[in-house]
């Protein structure tokens, strides 16, 4: 019985591990509750100066790296006073790292009243990995992209990982 414990263990590790993984998409669709309307990068990209664009992550991913044009409101202490002087029919994109706080932020603002609101599917990340410039200080352009931490950093393709 001995000898066949190490080949079992190996075979339930690896069964285990490859059940685990999941591809970008798969992510995103485990994350999202579907309740706010997403929008894809490419689809974004040409629209950028129609829109407003909300980051709702933390200052310091900001700082590092954001979609240009994109107006900070922090996820942890946003406020409908924040975003008062947005027209409730204007189109309002929100964006974090993935899109998950995004969409939160994103409940808030249909709950406020505001009707064309949508959520960038795969946040900077997604964005990022469609190859979209992000800029950093100073409004230069910048591979930098804060990940949250190293576990969501797995899921940036492109661009260089900050933590």
């Amino acid at each position: 019985m001995k000898k066949y414990l190490p080949p079992f263990i190996i075979f339930l590790v690896s069964t285990l591990t490859s059940c685990g993984q999941k591809t970008f998409d798969e992510k995103m669709e485990s994350l999202y509750k579907n309740t706010v309307p997403l929008i894809k990068a490419d689809s974004l990209k040409p629209r950028l100066t129609d829109v407003v664009l909300l980051d709702t992550r933390a200052q310091e991913e900001f700082q590092i790296s954001h979609i240009q044009g994109a107006r900070f409101i922090d996820y942890d202490n946003f406020e409908l006073n924040q975003v008062a002087d947005i027209p409730r029919d204007q189109e309002v994109i929100v964006y974090c790292s993935v899109g998950y706080r995004s969409e939160r932020v994103g409940e808030k603002l249909q709950k406020a009243g505001y009707t064309k609101v949508k959520n960038l599917y795969g946040g900077i990340f997604g964005w990022k990995n469609e190859g979209f410039e992000v800029i950093g200080p100073n409004n230069l352009p910048t591979d930098s992209v804060h990940t949250y931490n190293r576990l969501w950093g797995k899921w940036l393709y492109k661009g260089t990982k900050v933590y």
